[in-house]
């Protein structure tokens, strides 16, 4: 990883370093920050001469090699002090919370708009809305185009940023187009290289946010930050890491509750990680406790399955989605133990 002496490399200078590594079988990869452009040297770092050529050039404040399966992503990267705000909430800095209805019903808008409203009183910053669901059962409603207008009308009229998922091309066309400042990567894409090269690609130089959603099947903690890698690669850093519970399911639950790696996580990279305890539990009885267990664990936030009316909801609503009122008791009860986290490490 390049860091400049200055805010960011000129052209020229740009010219000359991307010269250097691609004769070593390497390429740049800028990666603008608040305050500094930095410059991941994408492929193998090692070649201690190619070292030695950006070192010496009088620009270059130094190199800095990390030798991990993800360079960008990891804890001792430059990127470290990178910071994520949707929602008027720095991650890190205060408790994120995303809410709203697993799968918007195109034939009953007024419930998002109930719920979105509903859900903002509740105390969230983000308001989330499947648009287009993955579905075990091809015959199951698999989400409609239509939704993306419902999930931007409730954004407009509440103010809250969205969080939707996309599953192909076609539709990170339509949500980008449509403004959507946060978008998903389900658990059954989440190893889906060639979609998060796609996503990737699709919001370099944007400030959209990918919220990447651990996949379903128990993958390594190395696997999970690497896919994150692919997103971060084209240039856009703004990944949040989403634990859901994965597979096998423990007896009683969805999945298997997921929420203790988040220290695990946040020893090996500095990304905000955001914890989904509605898929992990699958049942709204459940979902208070692992909300809270996940905020004690040091998540940075939580995305909730919220309905005004869970019984009259689409997907997964009737059985895991918690009313706005014991939203807003998470919530409550989460802050307290943020703030008690927070002094406690001080200590």
């Amino acid at each position: 990883m390049i860091l400049p002496q200055g805010p960011s490399l000129n052209p020229e200078q740009i010219r000359e370093i991307t010269a250097i590594v691609e004769s070593f079988g390497c390429h740049i990869q800028p990666i603008v920050g608040a305050v500094r452009t930095i410059y991941a040297i994408v492929g193998d770092e090692r070649d201690e001469l190619m070292i030695n050529r950006l070192e010496g050039l009088p620009y270059i404040e130094r190199i800095d090699r990390i030798q991990s399966p993800f360079k960008l992503m990891d804890i001792r990267s430059d990127l470290a002090t990178h910071k994520i705000a949707i929602g008027g909430v720095t991650l890190g800095r205060k408790l994120l919370v995303i809410a709203g209805p697993c799968t918007i019903d195109p034939k009953n808008p007024n419930y998002f708009y109930e719920t979105a409203q509903a859900v903002k009183e509740a105390g969230a910053h983000v308001l989330r809305g499947g648009v287009w669901k993955p579905r075990t059962n091809p015959y199951a409603f698999q989400g409609d185009d239509k939704s993306l207008d419902i999930l931007m009308e409730a954004s407009r009229r509440t103010g809250l940023p969205v969080d939707t998922e996309v599953m192909g091309e076609d539709q990170l066309k339509l949500a980008l187009d449509a403004g959507v400042p946060m978008l998903q990567v389900g658990a059954r894409n989440a190893l889906n290289y060639s979609l998060l090269r796609q996503i990737g690609s699709a919001v370099a130089g944007r400030k959209t946010i990918v919220l990447l959603k651990r996949s379903l099947h128990m993958g390594t903690l190395n696997e999970f930050i690497s896919a994150a890698e692919y997103v971060a690669n084209f240039g856009n850093p703004n990944v949040i890491l989403c634990p859901r519970g994965t597979a096998p399911a423990l007896d009683g639950y969805r999945n298997h509750p997921d929420e203790s790696i988040v220290p695990l996580l946040k020893e090996r990279t500095w990304a905000p990680v955001v914890v989904d305890p509605s898929h992990s539990v699958g049942r709204a009885s459940y979902v208070p406790a692992c909300a809270l267990a996940a905020i004690a664990y040091g998540a940075d936030g939580l995305c909730i399955e919220a309905h005004v009316q869970p019984s009259k909801g689409i997907g997964d609503d009737p059985k895991q989605a918690i009313v706005p009122s014991v939203l807003a008791e998470i919530i409550r009860i989460a802050r307290e133990i943020w703030t008690l986290r927070r002094q406690a490490k001080a200590v």
